[in-house]
């Protein structure tokens, strides 16, 4: 009888040891389960928003709103908005899309080329990474030339220098970017300059847009930019730029650019020879702590020739403090030029003076 119980017993024991045998899964079976669910999980698209808000006071202290002659400041002893600006930025694998609008005397002007609703379109874009290394986009962006940026919580300075105000804002076209190691390129073909949509007469006149970019350390970096092409004027533009910017410490750093503009207008049967304005900047920043620093433009600006309406030479110095607290900036800044002419006018509203101070204050909050 032991042995009969003996017996079945270890019939039952092989026959659940087998069963189990064959109904677990094996390791690569497991894997390759765990493996076909991840290919099924899709990536999702990622959405960043963002914006900025900023208003300003600006004080002339010969009370003459004609001493501004740069961009965004034309005001004087008033309260003033500057812009209020939303940013959307879209990807998903290897396209991408962004959506930036202005709203206010900021971006009215820096698409003074627009009329209506397109007034308040920075920048719309949409960008295809064909690989890691190289990127096509297409639409409408802000130029490349140039330090100063017209987003006020992305410069130092509140109000903007000659060499921003007198070069390109935007381009609309198309335009490849490609990075290998350090160095980066770019190069285009888009409208004449600021013009999203040009007058019809002109739809054939393009511009070559370029740019190279060196990073030999991460405390340097350099930039030799290009634009040139026939405006819708048909005058020939060129302008060549250059901009350094270099970390000395972590509290001091500074940024230097320098712009040459050509161009020959047209007297109806060919471009005549060319006129030129130039101008050299140098931006100094110090950071004693993380919520204070101090900030001096330094530039000199060059229109002898009258190109851009001057016909004089300008120094311009801005000092500039930003107080900071989280997304929020104060930004207090005094002014002061002088030119080689008499082209800024005194409290009568004499053009009979060679120089110009003011004050501004402003307040700037990013999200």
């Amino acid at each position: 009888m032991l042995r009969k119980i003996k017996a079945i017993g270890f019939v039952l024991l092989t026959t659940s040891y087998a069963y189990s045998q064959e109904s677990a899964p094996s390791a690569n079976a497991a894997t390759s389960s765990q493996s076909q669910t991840e290919a099924k999980v899709e990536k999702k698209p990622v959405l960043n928003f963002s914006g900025s808000v900023d208003f300003y006071y600006r004080y002339d202290f010969n009370k003459q709103l004609s001493n501004n002659k740069t961009s965004f400041t034309n005001s004087q002893n008033s309260f003033s908005l500057g812009m209020a600006s939303v940013k959307l930025e879209h990807s998903f694998n290897k396209v991408s899309a962004v959506v930036d609008l202005g709203f206010g005397t900021r971006a009215s002007e820096f698409s003074y080329n627009e009329t209506g609703i397109l007034q308040s379109v920075k920048q719309a874009y949409i960008s295809y990474a064909v690989s890691d290394a190289l990127k096509i986009t297409a639409g409408t962006w802000a130029t490349h030339v140039g330090y100063e940026l017209v987003d006020p919580q992305l410069n130092r300075n509140y109000s903007m220098g000659y060499m921003f105000t007198n070069g390109p804002f935007t381009h609309t076209g198309v335009k490849a970017e490609y990075t290998k190691g350090k160095s980066s390129f770019m190069l285009g073909l888009s409208n004449a300059t600021d013009f999203r949509i040009p007058p019809t007469t002109q739809i054939n006149k393009k511009f070559v847009i370029a740019q190279y970019t060196l990073a030999p350390s991460d405390k340097v970096k350099l930039y030799a930019n290009y634009v040139g092409g026939k405006q819708i004027d048909t005058s020939v533009v060129n302008q060549y730029d250059i901009v350094g910017t270099f970390a000395l410490s972590s509290k001091f750093n500074i940024a230097l650019n320098g712009t040459l503009n050509t161009s020959k207008s047209w007297d109806g049967i060919k471009n005549v020879e060319g006129k030129s304005w130039y101008g050299l900047a140098g931006y100094f920043n110090y950071d004693p702590t993380s919520t204070f620093g101090l900030t001096l433009r330094s530039e000199y600006f060059d229109d002898s020739k009258g190109v851009k309406g001057l016909g004089t030479s300008i120094f311009a110095n801005t000092i500039s403090a930003n107080f900071k607290a989280d997304g929020f900036t104060l930004i207090p800044e005094v002014r002061f030029e002088s030119a080689g002419a008499t082209i800024y006018g005194d409290a009568s509203g004499n053009i009979n003076k060679k120089g110009a101070v003011s004050f501004l204050i402003a307040a700037v909050y990013k999200f």
